[in-house]
């Protein structure tokens, strides 16, 4: 299943690897795609991948989902 978040917080190159790292690094989560221009990451999930969940670990790496 196809899924795009809109990711606010990013600036720069650093910033879109670090949300890309953070995604990649979620079981059930692949083909991870984050524009800055944009502000949003695109990615292909699981059915059992827990939204709150992924939006606790883009917040972690200190980014904001939304």
């Amino acid at each position: 299943m196809k899924d795009t978040i809109k990711i606010k917080g990013m600036t720069c190159n650093h910033c879109v690897m670090a949300v890309a790292k953070a995604l990649n690094g979620i079981a059930g989560v692949k083909e991870v795609q984050v524009d800055l221009g944009s502000g949003s990451a695109t990615f292909e999930k699981d059915a059992n991948v827990d939204m709150e969940g992924l939006k606790r670990e883009i917040e972690k790496a200190g980014y904001q989902v939304g």
